[in-house]
């Protein structure tokens, strides 16, 4: 997805996007990337893409020294109530190298334009030994017909066009980028994904095993 449309859609969606999970899919990817924090007390936080802020609270609440959040979107940060927000891409971090000891990101690494240079900048920003923390969308979810929508304020449907990247990719990068200690976990739909829902039983029915959220931790090489 290009940095324009990708801006287009969550300048769109920010009205509607709270800062906590907002269906069962998001409820579950969180207790996955919760039960992955690094140890986060004192420490120098970046939520990437933040959107509203979702995990730059939980950092601040984790007793984070400092927490910033990016995003590209002016309408999603202006819905955040960290106090340091910056307004910059995926793949260009406006920070001095060695700024965080961790950064987290949730559901949009998979935007970035170019995966590789993406996961390479937030090497470069992250200090030796720093932790980096992410959630994406499966690609075996979109490979089988699921996509990823929102209603508007106006409560009229959108579909985000399709992105993101194979799990080969996303590993192969990181590697390249000098991330170590890869830990992999995934959101199954009937297994960690259980909670119920309007039209749940014909969903798990219909999606049962099916991976749909990828949850990434690397360490970026110390030395």
């Amino acid at each position: 997805m290009s940095v324009e449309v990708m801006r287009e859609v969550y300048e769109r969606w920010a009205p509607a996007y709270d800062a906590t999970p907002h269906n069962p899919l998001m409820n579950a990817e969180q207790r996955a990337m919760v039960a992955r924090f690094p140890e986060l007390a004192g420490s120098d936080v970046l939520d990437l893409a933040c959107g509203t802020g979702r995990y730059a609270k939980l950092a601040a609440s984790a007793g984070a020294r400092r927490v910033i959040g990016l995003d590209t979107s002016f309408a999603m940060l202006s819905r955040a109530s960290m106090a340091e927000r910056v307004r910059g891409d995926l793949a260009a971090l406006p920070f001095r190298s060695g700024s965080f000891d961790v950064v987290i990101s949730g559901l949009a690494i998979g935007h970035a334009s170019d995966l590789d240079a993406c996961l390479s900048d937030v090497a470069r920003v992250l200090r030796p030994g720093g932790t980096l923390l992410y959630s994406d969308f499966h690609p075996e979810a979109t490979r089988l017909g699921f996509r990823r929508g929102f209603r508007d304020a106006g409560g009229q449907r959108f579909e985000l066009p399709l992105d993101g990247f194979s799990v080969t990719r996303h590993f192969g990068a990181l590697r390249s980028s000098g991330f170590t200690r890869l830990d992999f976990a995934e959101v199954r739909a009937g297994l960690e994904l259980t909670e119920d829902f309007p039209g749940s039983v014909e969903f798990y029915r219909a999606w049962y095993g099916t991976p749909m959220v990828m949850v990434l931790r690397a360490r970026r090489d110390a030395s």
